[in-house]
């Protein structure tokens, strides 16, 4: 499938030469790759590059105060490494209830079936355009139709602007006549959490719930509250508590950082629909997903938690790289079809 993306070769050697400042040994050969597989029980080499080049590159960016600014610019140079969608997928730009949105279409999308994804970037940065690798791979896994709405952003646009352009964006998907028996909702990071949080504003305002939801690395907790922001503080490769707070702090820009619009964390999930949950061993975000999970279930939802060894922070959007990643997004699939 790879083989058909036209860039794919090319930004493989942009990945290559990201991951070369911090991994020089990458084409030293099968022994030194040998012995890192054999030291990380199973993981793959690729991860633990990956690992290597998001620490030198975007972690090892946030020493000192960090500002929206280098922020923006830094995922928006990651971003680049992504190779482009494939050949046979068709996107269009359209107004979702007056909320930008990019709908993404495979051959193998069923008629009438609609995920809603919603992207990351701490609610300060990022945008569709960094998703065009991943999107036709949930596309093509769920065998569904893809809407990302390009929601706003603080600062110029704080809570609660993100979660009032996804819940628009879900009733633009009803209105234009999609079921909500065939929809999913799925975000990763941010775009996790937000996924949570218009759950809870649909279910409040007595709007049907679509059949599943789907959170990838979920920021349910914008009080910072969880202890995986002392323990993983080294582990996790790509994140840093500074960097979480100050974009807190932006979007929040006041507001109670325990409004379970902004940490459904703190809201009452009952009655939130069928869950998939993906989190790295080593986030520090790590409890947001664990506590989220538990809570979840003691409010009688059904909540699948997968914890993955020493992934980074949202790994299935580096399927073009990484065998976990694409491992990860068969599953969604398969959570999705079942």
């Amino acid at each position: 499938m790879l083989s058909r993306d036209a860039g794919a070769h090319l930004n493989r050697r942009g990945f290559i030469k990201l991951a070369g400042g911090a991994v020089v040994v990458l084409a030293s050969g099968a022994a030194i790759a040998s012995a890192i597989a054999v030291y990380v029980h199973g993981v793959s080499v690729q991860s633990e590059i990956l690992r290597l080049a998001l620490r030198w590159f975007v972690k090892g960016s946030s020493l000192g105060m960090p500002n929206i600014a280098a922020v923006r610019k830094r995922i928006d140079s990651l971003a680049r490494i992504f190779p482009r969608q494939a050949s046979d997928t068709k996107s269009d730009w359209l107004k979702a209830g007056g909320v930008a949105a990019l709908r993404v279409t495979r051959p193998e999308s069923r008629d009438h079936h609609h995920v809603l994804y919603l992207h990351g970037g701490g609610y300060i940065a990022g945008s569709v355009s960094h998703y065009r690798d991943f999107l036709w791979r949930i596309a093509t896994a769920t065998r569904s139709h893809v809407l990302c709405p390009d929601y706003r952003l603080a600062p110029e646009h704080p809570f609660p602007a993100a979660v009032d352009d996804a819940f628009t964006a879900y009733r633009w998907l009803l209105a234009d006549g999609a079921d909500p028996r065939h929809i999913v909702m799925m975000g990763d990071s941010a775009g996790g959490g937000l996924v949570l949080a218009t759950l809870l504003r649909l279910r409040d305002e007595g709007i049907a719930l679509p059949a599943a939801a789907v959170m990838l690395s979920p920021w349910t907790d914008l009080a910072m509250s969880g202890g995986s922001l002392q323990f993983n503080a080294q582990a996790d490769p790509a994140l840093s508590p500074e960097r979480v707070r100050y974009a807190a702090e932006l979007y929040l820009a006041g507001a109670d950082p325990r409004n379970p619009y902004a940490s459904p964390l703190y809201g009452d999930p009952t009655g939130l629909p069928k869950s998939l949950i993906q989190v790295g061993s080593d986030e520090i975000q790590l409890d947001d997903s664990v506590r989220m999970a538990d809570k979840m279930r003691a409010a009688g939802c059904e909540v699948d938690l997968q914890i993955w060894t020493r992934m980074p922070h949202a790994w299935q959007l580096f399927a073009g790289y990484l065998p976990e990643s694409k491992r990860a997004i068969e599953q969604i699939g398969a959570f999705v079809q079942r």
